[in-house]
């Protein structure tokens, strides 16, 4: 399996079939080790993502960060298109709405929304990562797009960007393209990984 069509198949029919004790016991171990964190600690603006087709369930943290007083944040699809995300508060309980892919959203407005470079912590899904912070995503490039600006930066890089995924999707090496953006640290239910 060489291809990354192959290892997304390979590793998306992984995590799909974990049990959904196994899924909640794993979200708990993961929040754990994230909310351990001295940047989880000081952060006061945390984005999350909404965990679907069997992704590692950030909600645990969520659920911690909104306890803990932070301001929590979900992905939205850039209102002018551009194919890059903003965000949007959100907490337990509130609406959400569809996208034009689907996708829950808060409900937001255009002066509500914030920039990705404003956030402390931003918590990203994905599909397959490699010990060096390399994640392999759903192959859209939003994430990317979204924080492409890192890569001209030497000192401040902004937020800290958190790949969150199952001890199962991690592969020897991720095959990485100019445009991909690595992860700062990669939280699984096993361990910490730090770039």
């Amino acid at each position: 399996m060489n291809s990354s069509l192959d290892i997304r198949k390979k590793m998306r029919n992984r995590r799909r079939h974990l049990s959904e004790a196994c899924r909640a016991q794993a979200a708990v171990h993961a929040a754990r080790k994230a909310a351990s964190l001295r940047r989880f600690i000081a952060a006061q603006r945390i984005a999350f993502y909404l965990a679907a087709d069997g992704e590692l369930d950030p909600l645990p943290l969520l659920e911690l960060a909104c306890a803990m007083g932070k301001r929590c944040y979900l992905p939205v699809l850039h209102p002018v298109g551009h194919r890059r995300l903003w965000f949007a508060a959100w907490k337990p309980g509130d609406d959400l709405r569809p996208n034009c892919y689907n996708i829950p959203e808060p409900v937001w407005t255009q002066s509500s929304l914030i920039k990705p470079w404003t956030l402390d912590i931003v918590i990203t899904p994905l599909v397959a990562f490699d010990s060096k912070g390399n994640r392999m995503g759903m192959g859209g490039g939003y994430y990317d797009r979204s924080f492409a600006w890192r890569r001209n930066r030497r000192h401040w890089t902004g937020p800290l960007l958190i790949g969150y995924a199952y001890e199962l999707q991690k592969t020897r090496r991720i095959h990485t393209r100019s445009w991909d953006i690595p992860m700062d640290a990669i939280v699984t239910e096993n361990t910490l990984y730090m770039r």
